[in-house]
């Protein structure tokens, strides 16, 4: 015979591990050869000149030098126009 209630069950009572995505080197910065720039869900941030791209849409250092942030106006699939942040290694 149990001597204590039972508390119950609850619905909420999991959590995900964080995943450690975003900005991993600032613009201005300088980075080597297979850094890693970016880690994202998507294309938030494409790359551009020296500037490589994971099957999981991280973008890395292709070669050594500084980081710039660039913008582009691009047309998106639904005929807007957005602008786009582009990444390159300079």
């Amino acid at each position: 015979m149990a001597h204590k209630k039972s508390a119950g069950t609850t619905k909420n009572g999991r959590d995900s591990n964080p995943k450690y995505l975003g900005i991993k080197v600032t613009p201005g910065a300088t980075a080597t050869v297979g850094q890693v720039l970016v880690r994202q869900r998507g294309t938030d941030v494409l790359p551009g000149k020296n500037v490589g791209i994971g099957k999981d849409h991280t973008l890395f250092a292709l070669k050594d030098g500084s980081i710039t942030l660039a913008y582009k106006r691009k047309i998106h699939f639904d005929n807007k126009v957005v602008k786009k942040k582009i990444l390159h290694v300079i």
